[in-house]
C-alpha cells in the first residue's frame, strides 16, 4: 500500500474519475480531490468511499487550500471545457491555476504534474483553446519544473461529454447526423492510457518538460462513429447532412440549453484538421497502449463503471 499524498485538483471530472480508480488499483490509499461540480462530486463519493473528496470553488481562496500541507504530489486536472460564457474559462482554467501554483510553491510540494491539452497548438479560436494557452503559460512562467502532458481528444470511463454523450445520443434517436462527409481525422487517446502515462509521471518523475500525448492511431470522425454504434448495437442510422444545417441546429440548441453537451465552437475545432505530434509515450512513461477498438469495448462494457455518467 503507497501512502504518498497525492491532492487532485479537479478530480471529479473525467481524467480524475478514471486516475482515482487506477490509483486505488495501484495500491494508492491517501488520494484528496477538490471539485466544485456538486453532482460529480456526488457521484465519486458515492464510487470510491474511501476517497477524501472536497467541493470547494478552485478559482477562490477558501478552507480547501489546507489540503496542500503535506501533500507529495498534484496533479492539476481542473478545466473548463465546455460552456457558452468567456468568464466560466477564465476562473476555471486561469485563476484556479494561479492559486494552486501558489499553494504548491508556499507547501515546497515536491511533484507537479499538470494536464494541459493539445488544443493549445490547436488552429482552433475559441474560450477552451484560449484560456488553456493561458493556463499553460502561467504553468510555464511559475518556475515549478513539472510535466506538461498534452492529451489530445479522450474518452474512456465516466464520459460524459466527447465520445460518451455521442454513444449515449446515438442509442436515444433514430438518425445520428454527421456534419459534411465526416473525414475529420481525429487522434482519439483512451482515458486508461492517459491515466497510465500520469501514474508513470508520479512513479518515475518524470522531470519538467511538454509531452504531447496524443492517440497513437489516426482515424476519421465518421469511422469512429460506425465503431461506437456497433460497440454499443445503437440502431440509429448513421446520416450525412451539409456543415451549415448542422451549424444552424446546434445554434438553436444553444438557444434553449445554456450548457449544451456539443456547442458550435467544438464543431469549428472538429473541422480544423489538426494533427498532433506522436511521440512514444508508451516508452516513457510505461504504458502499454490499447487500440481504439479495444479502448471503446472496455468503455462501455466495464461491469461497474460503464454505466455511471458524469453531469456537464
Amino acid at each position: 500500500m503507497n501512502n504518498t499524498r497525492i491532492v487532485l485538483p479537479g478530480g471529479a471530472g473525467l481524467v480524475g474519475q478514471n486516475l482515482v480508480a487506477r490509483l486505488k488499483e495501484r495500491g494508492y490509499t491517501n488520494i484528496v480531490v477538490i471539485d466544485k461540480h456538486p453532482a460529480n462530486v456526488a457521484i465519486l463519493r458515492q464510487v470510491q468511499p474511501d476517497v477524501t473528496v472536497v467541493e470547494a470553488d478552485l478559482s477562490r481562496p477558501g478552507d480547501w487550500q489546507q489540503y496542500f500541507k503535506g501533500a507529495e504530489v498534484v496533479v492539476m486536472l481542473q478545466a473548463q471545457i465546455g460552456g457558452l460564457f468567456y468568464e466560466e474559462f477564465v476562473a476555471n482554467n486561469v485563476s484556479s491555476t494561479g492559486l494552486i501554483l501558489d499553494l504548491v510553491k508556499q507547501n515546497s510540494i515536491p511533484y507537479l504534474v499538470h494536464i494541459s491539452s493539445s488544443v493549445v497548438e490547436s488552429a482552433a479560436d475559441d474560450f477552451y483553446t484560449n484560456t488553456k494557452k493561458d493556463q499553460e503559460a502561467l504553468v510555464l512562467a511559475s518556475g515549478i519544473a513539472c510535466p506538461i502532458l498534452r492529451p489530445t481528444l479522450m474518452f474512456g470511463w465516466f464520459d460524459r461529454k466527447h465520445l460518451g454523450w455521442l454513444s449515449r445520443l446515438m442509442q436515444k434517436i433514430p438518425v445520428f447526423p454527421i456534419p459534411g462527409d465526416g473525414k475529420y481525422m481525429r487522434q482519439p487517446l483512451y482515458a486508461g492510457d492517459f491515466c497510465g502515462v500520469i501514474i508513470g509521471c508520479i512513479e518515475k518523475r518524470i522531470p519538467g518538460g511538454i509531452f504531447n500525448i496524443t492517440g497513437l492511431e489516426r482515424i476519421d470522425y465518421i469511422d469512429m462513429i460506425r465503431i461506437i454504434k456497433k460497440a454499443t448495437k445503437a440502431k440509429a442510422i448513421i446520416l450525412k447532412i451539409p456543415y451549415s444545417l448542422f451549424y444552424a441546429l446546434l445554434w438553436i440548441w444553444s438557444l434553449f440549453d445554456k450548457a449544451p453537451p456539443f456547442t458550435t465552437q467544438q464543431l469549428q475545432a472538429l473541422i480544423a484538421k489538426d494533427e498532433f505530434e506522436v511521440i512514444d509515450w508508451p516508452q516513457i512513461f510505461g504504458v502499454k497502449p490499447t487500440s481504439f477498438k479495444d479502448a471503446i469495448t472496455e468503455t462501455f462494457s466495464h461491469p461497474k463503471y460503464s454505466k455511471i455518467v458524469l453531469e456537464f
